[in-house]
């Protein structure tokens, strides 16, 4: 089986790959369409096509840094003969008005691939600013901040990644790699007790996680033994209540609507994660420019 880097290479190549067809490819014309449109980049075309250029990308805010792998991939996928420069690492903190990096190389080139670059380097770098900024809210508890699946979809496990570089954790990466029963698997399987049991004669070894919103039911699903219980839009007082009644037999999440705002008290209760989506569906982008020296 490949590894984990080979893997993440491969996402990498068809993330960078698919970006550059939505700029590149003009949709599939019908057959009776007389607007056949050209692909490529257009506008770079009216560059002299043997101009050479260097250009750096810029940083218009403080922020940390994420992307570089999907840079790299950017500017391989347009131009393999183009020289990149790096003055920054994955996870490392940006400044103000900061050289990140610099490309030399055709002038048609660069811009080509200016836009596809900025847009990874923004969205990740943003993803990991953001899951950077809540795991330092709850250092000084034993509680950890995990990501969750509400991502870009396309990119799931480059945001995943960017959350890592962070500082924060990632929950599951799909729905094929841990259970994570819901009131919904519950009601249809017939109840906690018969869907674990399931869970555990389909695929042994893998983790469980079971949603509660009901101390009853945390306890039935701590006898059933389960790898983790998500305590699901439970107040604080509730939470508190769990932590106490658990005494650490599994490990609890606290989820539900949880933001920057509540993330600390929630933390304080006592509970081993937080999950919030709001690592990488509410993300705004790092602001960053690409300028020709």
């Amino acid at each position: 089986m490949p590894n984990q880097t080979t893997q993440l290479a491969s996402i990498i190549k068809k993330n960078v790959s698919a970006a550059l067809d939505e700029d590149l490819i003009p949709p599939i014309a019908e057959p009776t369409s007389t607007n056949n449109l050209p692909s490529g980049d257009i506008t770079a075309e009216l560059i002299p096509a043997n101009t050479v250029a260097s250009a750096s990308v810029i940083s218009r805010e403080p922020a940390i840094f994420c992307g570089k792998a999907w840079a790299d991939e950017t500017v391989r996928q347009v131009d393999a003969n183009l020289e990149i420069t790096w003055e920054v690492e994955d996870g490392d903190p940006i400044r103000l008005n900061q050289t990140l990096l610099g490309i030399r190389g055709s002038a048609r080139s660069i811009l080509t691939l200016e836009r596809t670059l900025l847009n990874f380097l923004q969205v990740l770098s943003g993803t990991a600013t953001r899951s950077a900024y809540y795991a330092a809210l709850i250092k000084h508890t034993s509680a950890i901040v995990l990501d969750t699946r509400k991502t870009i979809p396309g990119l799931r496990h480059a945001q995943k990644y960017a959350v890592k570089c962070g500082g924060a954790h990632n929950h599951r990466m799909g729905l094929y790699d841990a259970f994570l029963i819901k009131e919904n698997h519950i009601q249809a399987a017939g109840g906690i007790t018969s869907v674990l049991a399931a869970a555990k004669s389909r695929h042994p070894g893998l983790p469980i996680e079971i949603e509660v919103e009901k101390i009853e039911q945390l306890v039935t699903a701590i006898e059933a033994g389960v790898d983790i219980v998500m305590l699901d839009n439970f107040s604080i007082s509730a939470m508190k209540e769990a932590v106490i009644l658990n005494k650490g037999r599994v490990k609890l999440e606290a989820s539900g609507g949880i933001n920057q705002d509540s993330l600390i008290e929630v933390a304080e209760t006592g509970v081993d994660y937080v999950s919030i989506g709001e690592l990488t569906k509410n993300i705004t982008p790092v602001d960053l420019s690409l300028l020709f020296d």
